[in-house]
């Protein structure tokens, strides 16, 4: 077969197949054009799920009309000029590709009008076919019109779904833009009605933005995120842990601006709520990442959705420790809503704190009497961690309970977040009075996050202990995953694995993490392998290690229908105070519930 160049047509046709998937990506592309033009509102007329018409009008800076023919030239751009260029870009488009390939498989117009100009130019093309420049009326900034997407190509057209489904597709786009971009007012119709407009704002939380993009529900469960270090910044906002979903429809990425999709990133994200959500759930979040466009490259994907950053190993540390941080201050008591971060009420407990019963918390209220049941202080030593927790102490109610004790006044300024203890509830729910009204907290589920948090504490200081084989066990491994094992040899010994490599495709494995010898070794090791190999970096251990507590804590937590005494109760509320992520147990159940007296007065129809 003879060799012979393609038409241009077809070439643009061809790039079309990976940048135009469908209306929605025509709109991604030429409203990105908008906003790197300078656009601060921008009008999106749509017709039949945009397969009829997208319309795309801007106030940008507008071209001049000799240069409307290379703009719908194959890789022509005024965006980047050089190799450096490329490697530092920071612009939203800088291939040249949309306009050309979107161009060749509709009927296609664009407009435009720099200020100082006196008119306008406007240029056609009907599937592919370039007409001439003419002369137009036209207010500053560009319009551009696609119409009958894929009208020339129909075995692409037929892949498109109903006019609805297309439409959502856009509004799904448009709710990220509208995220990421607060300062630029959208206009958009459908069929000739209005659909949505989302007014330009200086903040993203400071009007309805986030509210209108999300719902009601995660503006008030958010928290404020913003944390900056080795030339990383991180900010948004991320939801409390009981607000989740079951799928990953509320997760947005935005790195330098741009919307997208990285599994490290999204791999740190779920191992910082790994402790805090029910299996199977998802967290939800809006996340900005900042950082020097050379450590990032973005041309990676046709239609930029993926990013490759030069420091995962970095990047996915950044992510995890700032968001595993912020949630550790989600402390039962603590405020939440209009998304701001919960004010630190007070370091952790520490390994060296005294258990539940007779101490001075934290938050600086001193417990009326020891509760009775306490979990043990595994900084006796490890062999405390295997032992499990000491059985619940004989609890006599006549020595603890002391005379009746009257309830502080609800408008005390010094009254903590959790309140007193009024009474339990069928031996399950401890009530308790505040300022604001009535918080009700499972005993058992918040008990068990205190001392799951204080076994975490005490063997983090404690140390990783290693347990050597006696003899060494021989794993039969690919040849990759050798190369990690032989690579990654100092991150394994931190972790408790003393792993050499014997061969080609085996490994020689002579020590293990002791808490966890008894366990399936092995398949913890090949897992640890897989983590470092994609996100370069392994929380296995550590994850294995916690679940391995947890079942601890739960074994040694306050049962249903055990009678505390007032003052035990208020000593667990204090401690709920202290540690951290106590607003959920280990399995991710909320601990507590607020009601306040406005939502109990309207139960009743009080003041009506």
């Amino acid at each position: 077969m003879t060799i012979r160049p393609l038409p241009d047509t077809l070439v643009n046709q061809i790039a079309a197949g990976e940048v135009v998937e469908r209306p929605a990506s025509v709109v991604k592309e030429l409203v990105e054009n908008a906003l790197d033009a300078g656009g601060t509102r921008i009008d999106i007329d749509l017709e039949e799920g945009g397969v009829r018409l997208i319309r795309i009008r801007d106030n940008g800076g507008g071209m001049p009309g000799d240069e409307l023919p290379l703009a719908v030239s194959r890789h022509a751009t005024s965006k980047i000029a050089s190799l450096d260029d490329l490697e530092g870009v920071a612009t939203l488009g800088f291939r040249g590709e949309a306009l050309p390939s979107i161009a060749s498989v509709s009927r296609f117009s664009i407009s435009s009008r720099r200020t100082d100009d006196d008119h306008g130019h406007v240029l056609e093309i009907d599937g592919g076919r370039v007409g001439d420049v003419v002369p137009t009326a036209h207010p500053e900034g560009t319009t551009v019109e696609v119409r009958d997407l894929f009208f020339n190509v129909p075995a692409r057209r037929k892949f498109l779904r109903a006019e609805r489904t297309e439409l959502g597709h856009i509004e799904d786009w448009l709710r990220q833009l509208a995220l990421a971009r607060p300062d630029v007012e959208l206009r958009v119709s459908h069929n000739g009605k209005v659909s949505r407009r989302w007014k330009g704002e200086s903040d993203l939380l400071s009007g309805m933005r986030l509210h209108e993009a999300l719902g009601e529900a995660f503006r008030d469960a958010a928290l404020r995120v913003d944390h900056a270090a080795a030339g990383l910044r991180l900010h948004g906002w991320i939801a409390q842990p009981a607000y989740n979903r079951a799928s990953t429809d509320q997760q947005y990425l935005f790195v330098n601006g741009r919307a997208v999709r990285d599994r490290s990133v999204a791999h740190a994200v779920r191992q910082a709520y790994a402790d805090v959500l029910f299996h199977g759930r998802h967290p939800a979040y809006v996340l900005f990442l900042e950082l020097d466009p050379r450590r990032v490259d973005v041309n990676v994907h046709p239609a930029k959705h993926e990013v490759r950053f030069r420091d995962v190993r970095l990047i996915h540390d950044f992510v995890y420790r700032t968001l595993h941080e912020a949630l550790a201050g989600t402390r039962a008591g603590t405020p939440s809503g209009a998304g701001v971060m919960p004010a630190d009420n007070g370091p952790a407990p520490s390994p060296a704190s005294p258990g539940i019963g007779g101490m001075t918390s934290a938050s600086g209220y001193m417990p009326q009497a020891p509760l009775g049941l306490q979990v043990a202080e595994t900084r006796a030593g490890y062999a405390a961690l295997y032992g499990g927790l000491p059985a619940q102490a004989t609890h006599d109610a006549s020595t603890v309970a002391g005379p009746p004790q009257a309830l502080p006044d609800s408008g005390d300024a010094t009254l903590p977040p959790l309140g007193y203890a009024l009474a339990q509830l069928h031996g399950i729910y401890i009530l308790a009075q505040t300022a604001e009204g009535l918080v009700v907290v499972d005993m058992h589920a918040a008990h068990e996050r205190i001392g799951y948090e204080k076994l975490k504490c005490a063997h983090d200081g404690e140390g990783l202990r290693t347990q050597p084989l006696l003899v060494p066990s021989s794993l039969a491994v690919s040849e990759r995953e050798a190369d990690v094992a032989e690579r990654e040899a100092a991150t394994l010994a931190e972790l408790g694995f003393e792993v050499t490599r014997s061969g080609p495709q085996s490994l020689a494995l002579r020590s293990v993490p002791a808490l966890l010898a008894h366990g399936d070794v092995e398949a913890l090791l090949r897992d640890v392998l897989a983590d470092l190999r994609e996100h370069g970096e392994s929380r296995r251990v550590a994850a294995a290690r916690d679940e391995l507590l947890a079942t601890m804590a739960c074994h040694g937590a306050v049962r249903a229908n055990r009678r505390l005494t007032l003052p035990e109760m208020n000593a667990l509320l204090r401690e709920m105070e202290a540690t951290e992520r106590s607003g959920q147990c280990n399995h991710g159940r909320p601990t507590w519930a607020r009601f306040s007296l406005p939502e109990i007065d309207r139960w009743f129809l009080r003041g009506r």
